[in-house]
């Protein structure tokens, strides 16, 4: 029967392009890597070379092949990294409740980072609503929590500033407050706001409600979708505003009392006197830089 030795020297005789090449690569004779090779052949019913002329090439069956040994190579790595990083006593399992608005670019960079550095521990991400984060973190449901500051210091957590987060007064390009230069709270106070609330009915304190109607919902890419079907006005992240300002969904509005962007605090929640294993531990420091502007 067939083993990963020679696989890995069907792989790279067929990636080197000699199997001189794959010698010197996997430090063996040539005549190791011919035999190798040669026994991987009888095991698999199949010639993989066509050694015809001085250079050996892949035949149709190792072509095909070849493709098969790359996997499984490729999967033995992984399960032993791994292996690996169990050994050296890293989480299998991380659960973050992260409000949807704070899923930036820097943010998806860094979870490919982690994925790359702790094969071995997996994420179960929640997009939750600022409001609810702390709770969840504190009760041990979420590992880790990243949300708009809470002006009501929560104590049974530890808390961590990371930055701040531009937002824009947006709405539809079909929207009455559209067509303004300039926008005051006069001109505001007829049109549906729409805003965040937890399920707990907390509200996000740096928002205030400044129209006499106003519709709720727990998450910013839910106010998106109101806010491209006409169906009021609000504040969002500037990543979110510029997307759909750029799919010309949505129109920024010009406040006259908005010199600058809202730009609310971010916290880091973890629980509180509890260990961090590495990958948490890897991943809380990574937090810090991912709002810098």
């Amino acid at each position: 029967m067939y083993n990963l030795e020679q696989l890995k020297m069907f792989v790279e005789a067929a990636e080197t392009g000699s199997f001189s090449a794959c010698a010197r690569k996997l430090g063996k004779a040539q005549s190791a890597i011919s035999q190798g090779i040669a026994n991987l052949e009888i095991d698999l019913g199949n010639q993989l070379f066509d050694r015809t002329s001085r250079k050996p090439t892949l035949t149709k069956q190792g072509q095909r092949l070849l493709s098969y040994a790359q996997a499984i190579l490729l999967q033995t790595h992984e399960l032993n990294s791994a292996a690996s990083s169990l050994s050296h006593a890293q989480e299998t399992h991380l659960m973050l409740a992260v409000d949807g608005a704070l899923m930036v670019p820097a943010f998806d960079t860094l979870l490919h980072q982690f994925s790359e550095i702790f094969p071995a521990t997996g994420i179960e991400l929640h997009s939750i609503a600022s409001p609810d984060i702390a709770a969840l973190v504190h009760s041990g449901k979420a590992d880790l929590g990243l949300m708009f500051c809470d002006l009501v210091f929560p104590k049974e957590v530890d808390l961590c500033f990371l930055g701040n987060l531009p937002f824009y007064a947006v709405c539809s390009p079909n929207h009455p407050l559209a067509q303004l230069e300039s926008a005051n709270v006069p001109d505001l106070l007829p049109h549906r706001q729409i805003m965040l609330k937890g399920v707990d009915g907390r509200e996000l304190a740096q928002f205030v409600a400044l129209s006499t109607q106003v519709w709720w919902s727990n998450s910013f890419y839910m106010i998106y979708d109101l806010l491209k079907q006409g169906m009021g006005w609000s504040y969002l992240p500037y990543h979110m505003a510029e997307t759909g300002i750029q799919k010309k969904e949505l129109h920024r509005i010009s406040l006259s009392f908005d010199h600058k962007p809202w730009n609310p605090p971010i916290d880091r929640v973890m629980q509180k006197n509890k260990t961090s294993g590495p990958a948490l531990s890897w991943l809380a420091n990574g937090l810090k830089n991912i709002f810098d502007q």
